[in-house]
């Protein structure tokens, strides 16, 4: 039996709010709690998550096992920095608590635009251990987003029953 997916798993979905076509990117899949609510959205649509733990992979593809055969689930053990995917693939792409993002994302973030389709939207969400954190993450997140041409950069934080989060959320610009 799955545990109880997280909250701020849940809210991300709901921002992300994929459509039924929709080519979907999730950096860091973890158990794969969040390819499980995306895939009954879907119809032609489909989501690839990547995840560089060969022990999360593996609990992904086995707890999302029926999407994969269906066709709307890939899962992938690879990092974002050596994805290989074709150019302007997906729709949206997003990551939580991936904290590479307020870090030195400099390869992954030229990765994203790269797959990303013009347009494209990029949300990354934060719940760290300390609320005080979410103002400066969201800071350094926007930094970087902005240095590597995403633009309507935007964040929005949330009171979850498991505590605080932020989300930033960008658009790949339409060159």
């Amino acid at each position: 039996m799955q545990a109880e997916t997280p909250d701020r798993i849940v809210w991300t979905v709901e921002r992300l709010d994929p459509a039924a076509d929709d080519e979907s990117l999730e950096i860091g899949c973890g158990n794969g709690a969040a390819v499980a609510l995306i895939c009954p959205r879907l119809q032609r649509g489909r989501i690839t998550a990547i995840d560089r733990s060969p022990t999360a992979i593996a609990t992904a593809t086995r707890r999302n096992a029926a999407d994969i055969a269906s066709g709307k689930a890939v899962i992938l053990t690879t990092d974002l920095a050596r994805l290989e995917a074709p150019a302007r693939r997906f729709d949206q792409a997003f990551a939580i608590n991936v904290n590479l993002f307020w870090l030195q994302p400099a390869a992954e973030l030229q990765v994203l635009a790269r797959v990303l389709k013009p347009g494209g939207a990029l949300c990354l969400v934060f719940q760290p251990p300390s609320e005080s954190k979410l103002d400066s993450i969201a800071a350094a997140c926007t930094v970087r987003l902005a240095a590597h041409g995403f633009v309507a950069i935007r964040t929005a934080r949330q009171v979850l029953e498991s505590g605080s989060a932020v989300c930033v959320h960008a658009t790949r610009a339409e060159r």
